[in-house]
């Protein structure tokens, strides 16, 4: 399942916030030895270790939002829900800095 936020920034932009979403998350959780590689233009792939357990998923920027996915072992999905939700308000603040002219690229 994918969950997307919206955004009306340029790719380049857009990829800029989830670049440093992804910084402010590796430094507040660095615990879960958090994840991030580009794999194309618009695509990354982005890996956690909770509990022993090893996370996949990933972000693609598209023209009009950043879609986040998240693979969770069912023994892990009750948390699913509240990973989703930390992501997101990373990633929701810095297209909010993106906007403000905080970011550049």
């Amino acid at each position: 399942m994918k969950h997307a936020v919206a955004h009306d920034l340029s790719i380049p932009l857009a990829k800029a916030a989830v670049n440093k979403a992804f910084e402010s998350y590796c430094a507040r959780f660095a615990e879960y030895k958090p994840t991030l590689r580009w794999v194309s233009d618009r695509k990354a792939d982005a890996g956690f270790s909770v509990k022993g357990f090893s996370l996949k998923g990933g972000f693609e920027v598209t023209d009009s939002t950043i879609e986040l996915e998240l693979d969770v072992p069912f023994v892990l999905r009750i948390f699913k829900n509240q990973a989703l939700s930390v992501i997101e308000k990373e990633v929701l603040l810095w297209v909010s800095k993106a906007k403000a002219g905080e970011i550049t690229v």
